[in-house]
């Protein structure tokens, strides 16, 4: 078991770990693709989203709104139908509709009365600012793609968060989802990482990369990494087993 009080930071990644973003790609997805006339399975509509958004990331830096009308534009060429500019640029703008987990806002509370709480995100300042109503948290500091001006999994995201942050790697303790984005390059820059394992009980990798890494811990919701932090005392989450 990890020793929670030496950290004095959490940092986490948004997009996957508190924020349910499958549900929101779906939400977002499903009416374009039916107005095309094209029918596909939601895990294929992931898979296919995840190795797009890839692709699209690993390229030279533009901000995530680009990335995700390539995103859209990338299915259409997959599946057989042209998005429109519209259609584009609302799949981009959805981001901001996208819903937290049901567990998210009242484990952060919990989290935030022992550590400076952290985002570290592949998104865009403003749309970051659209989630952050759903989160109802004050972090600490936010740190997106757009101010490092480059998306994980690229080290030097992790590297401009520590930079800002002023804390050595062995007082942060870094929380996500994604084994390709987060927890393989934060294990391999020497920080500490909690694999926050929302597909724990179903197949896949959903909508990120295939990838191979070893968390320091891993959960299957951010209330279990609260009640491992608070001990025999855990906070009052009744409200997120609703």
């Amino acid at each position: 078991m990890l020793d929670f009080d030496s950290y004095t930071h959490l940092t986490f990644d948004c997009y996957g770990t508190l924020i349910d973003w499958e549900r929101g790609i779906l939400a977002a997805l499903r009416p374009v693709l039916a107005r095309h006339g094209v029918a596909v399975t939601d895990d294929r509509i992931l898979e296919l989203y995840g190795e797009l958004e890839a692709v699209a990331e690993a390229g030279p830096y533009r901000r995530y709104r680009a990335v995700l009308a390539a995103v859209l534009a990338g299915l259409g060429a997959r599946l057989g139908f042209e998005p429109s500019a519209e259609e584009r640029e609302a799949f981009a703008a959805s981001v901001g509709q996208w819903p937290p987990f049901p567990d998210t806002v009242e484990a952060l509370q919990a989290l935030g009365r022992r550590y400076r709480l952290v985002i570290l995100s592949n998104v865009d300042d403003d749309l970051f600012a659209q989630s952050a109503r759903h989160l109802a948290t004050d972090f600490a500091a936010v740190i997106t793609a757009q101010q490092a001006g480059s998306y994980k999994p690229d080290r030097r995201n992790f590297r401009f968060a520590l930079a800002r942050l002023g804390a050595p790697p062995e007082r942060v303790l870094h929380v996500a989802q994604s084994l390709f984005h987060d927890i393989a390059p934060a294990k391999e820059l020497g920080l500490t990482a909690v694999w926050v394992n929302r597909r724990h009980d179903r197949p896949g990798f959903g909508a990120t990369p295939a990838a191979t890494a070893q968390p320091d811990l891993e959960v299957p919701d951010l209330r279990t990494l609260a009640r491992l932090v608070e001990g025999d005392t855990p906070p009052p989450l009744a409200s997120m087993d609703a």
